[in-house]
């Protein structure tokens, strides 16, 4: 599992090399949105890999600041959702700082649902 670029399109060439089942627990994540906004992790780009190993689901993801008051409530949120799919037993979540965050990873999904609530992406 290596790290994305900074791009949008990294989503789709995620999801494309996904196996069946691993397309279902992005869009699964895709149901996991950022407590401060109504915007998935997925199209936040904070989901920088995700492989399903046996009935293991390993997730590397990221928080757009080492301060994210969120982490934990968003790292839960990603355990208790991955859980209820039927493949997945346990939940691996590797928090990756490199690279960094930036608004470059948002969907362009994302930034018209940021700038419904005035933010500037």
């Amino acid at each position: 599992m290596s790290s994305p670029p900074p791009t949008p399109n990294w989503i789709a060439a995620a999801k494309a090399r996904a196996t069946p089942v691993e397309a279902r627990l992005w869009q699964a994540l895709e149901e996991v949105t950022d407590p401060e906004f109504p915007v998935s992790v997925v199209d936040m780009g904070l989901i920088y890999g995700l492989e399903l190993r046996g009935s293991t689901a390993h997730v590397q993801l990221t928080f757009t600041a080492m301060g994210c008051p969120c982490m934990e409530f968003i790292i839960e949120d990603i355990r208790e959702r991955l859980l209820q799919e039927p493949e997945v037993e346990s939940v691996d979540l590797q928090i990756v700082w490199d690279p960094p965050w930036t608004r470059q990873r948002l969907s362009p999904r994302a930034v018209e649902k940021l700038k419904t609530w005035g933010v500037s992406a």
